[in-house]
């Protein structure tokens, strides 16, 4: 099991991305898989190729009339775990010992 976590930038003239950002998250919506939207970027769960499919397409869908697209992708694989953006959560919450405010 992938969690990708990636964030993908036209270079613009327009000081806003959300107009881009936005179409990327319809693709990332879409696609059915598990994902979790942050200030920064996406995180995307699933096997290698569903996640690398998602951000090809979120590519596609930018490179039409984007010219120049910036792109940052951190993969982190684990064999045979599921679920691992909640997982990941709670095994620092307990820890802890308390819930976090994320």
């Amino acid at each position: 099991m992938v969690l990708l976590e990636f964030s993908m930038t036209p270079s613009t003239k327009e000081e806003s991305k959300s107009p881009y950002v936005a179409r990327i998250l319809d693709v990332i919506d879409r696609s059915g898989l598990s994902y979790q939207l942050t200030p920064m970027g996406t995180i995307i769960e699933g096997d290698w190729a569903e996640v690398m499919a998602v951000v090809t397409d979120c590519f596609k869908a930018l490179e039409g009339d984007c010219p120049r697209i910036s792109s940052q992708i951190k993969i982190d694989y684990r064999a045979g775990a599921n679920s691992r953006m909640k997982s990941k959560m709670e095994a620092i919450e307990t820890i802890l010992g308390r819930k976090l405010s994320t």
